[in-house]
């Protein structure tokens, strides 16, 4: 099944819409006088007609993986990019073009021209964390489907309202953490296997906290779009620190300042956490208490499960992805899942879009992890244990805690 404009279709009319769709455009311009016998589909491609059309929304460092990991694939047709950098989605749209050969990939400032395409079928999205609950929300009110790099969610609110969004439009939408099956295999294969008999907790260790930006106002460089890269995120004047995409968390990228990350603990709790509710196999559900711990001047946490396992946060001694299960006791062993398709996380992608299945990854589960990332900074920020209700989305009776659920939003960037 597939879809347009919230609406399920066959993949059959769907492959029949793109066809119209392609008679139209061809109908509106001069033909070439050759048509290469790639375009046809005859190089082992699928026709055009029966690729996934795609676009790039945030095509920076992860964005620009991403995009070549779309655009290596043959059953995709890659059609759009967009990016608040001028450099930057010009160098996406000339990749594109020498990929095909022509110079149709159309760049765009604006995700939300991009999104107005009918042609376009499905997006991947690499903005910085402040954006992705808008443009998830957005793509799929589109009626399109979404690729989402991790961390999915900059806040506890964020995740619901994605997970409502991509059930009522019925889209696919994909989290993008790849390291949570691959990284990770050999510590699932052990807990899923039953070796280590019934699990009771498993640690993760991972760093640092967001901090506050106070960084000095600087020239805003030419070409670039500041006020709609800070989108939602509080009003800021320009440094290069505050939007470089640099993967480091040291006061040097965005993903270091609590305006736009939650710091290590989302950027990379996202991936270790992750692999960690998946190999314990609480990926279904969210903590129901976490214990704040303040022992010899150290602070680690223990989330609490409502099947009785423990998931720790830098616990004192223990190792990243430490289990500890019961040794001697049996536990019947399940089979892993994995990825559907063949290319990993974006094949999973790929194949879902076109089967309508959930994918490996689906905003669900992504956004069940998301909040053991939220729930550790909420009870960091506030230094204390916390109780919370998955049900509700609450900290019952918690007046402060639940003040930290969500975050202001600069206008017209409202959820």
């Amino acid at each position: 099944m597939s879809h347009r404009n919230g609406k399920a279709t066959s993949s059959r009319s769907l492959a029949g819409s793109r066809r119209e769709f392609l008679k139209t455009a061809v109908g509106a311009v001069a033909l070439p006088y050759f048509v290469s016998s790639s375009a046809m589909g005859a190089d082992d491609r699928p026709a055009p007609s029966e690729r996934i059309v795609m676009g790039g929304i945030g095509i920076g460092n992860m964005g620009r993986g991403d995009m070549g990991n779309f655009l290596g694939r043959k059953d995709v047709q890659y059609v759009a990019v967009c990016d608040v950098k001028k450099g930057v989605r010009e160098g996406a749209k000339k990749n594109a073009d020498g990929r095909y050969g022509n110079s149709d990939c159309k760049a765009y400032n604006d995700f939300r021209e991009l999104l107005a395409r009918d042609d376009i079928d499905a997006i991947h999205c690499a903005t910085p964390d402040q954006w992705h609950a808008i443009v998830v929300i957005e793509a799929c009110r589109s009626g399109k489907d979404v690729y989402c790099q991790k961390p999915e969610t900059r806040t506890f609110r964020e995740g619901p309202l994605m997970v409502a969004a991509a059930r009522r439009y019925g889209c696919v939408v994909s989290g993008g953490s790849q390291r949570v099956l691959q990284d990770y295999r050999g510590v699932v294969d052990k807990c899923w296997g039953g070796e280590l008999g019934p699990i009771k907790s498993i640690n993760v260790n991972v760093g640092p906290l967001p901090r506050p930006c106070n960084l000095e106002g600087q020239p805003i460089p030419e070409g670039f779009d500041w006020d709609m890269w800070l989108g939602p995120a509080p009003w800021a004047p320009y440094h290069p620190y505050r939007c470089s995409g640099s993967f480091a968390i040291n006061g040097t990228s965005w993903r270091s300042f609590s305006d736009y990350s939650g710091g290590g603990m989302t950027d990379w709790g996202a991936h270790h956490f992750g692999g960690a509710t998946f190999a314990v196999d609480v990926r279904d559900l969210e903590p129901e208490e976490v214990i704040y711990h303040d022992e010899d001047g150290k602070n680690f946490l223990t989330m609490q499960y409502p099947n009785g396992i423990q998931l720790h946060h830098n616990h004192p001694g223990m190792g990243n992805m430490h289990v500890v299960g019961t040794p001697g006791e049996k536990r019947e062993p399940k089979p892993v899942p994995s990825y559907k398709g063949q290319g990993g996380i974006y094949g999973d992608f790929i194949e879902c879009v076109k089967t309508r299945e959930k994918p490996f990854r689906d905003i669900e589960i992504a956004s069940h992890t998301m909040a053991v990332c939220h729930l550790g900074l909420i009870a960091y920020e506030l230094k204390r244990s916390l109780k919370w209700d998955q049900a509700k989305q609450e900290f019952p009776g918690d007046e402060e805690a639940n003040r930290l659920v969500d975050r202001a939003r600069r206008e017209p960037w409202v959820l």
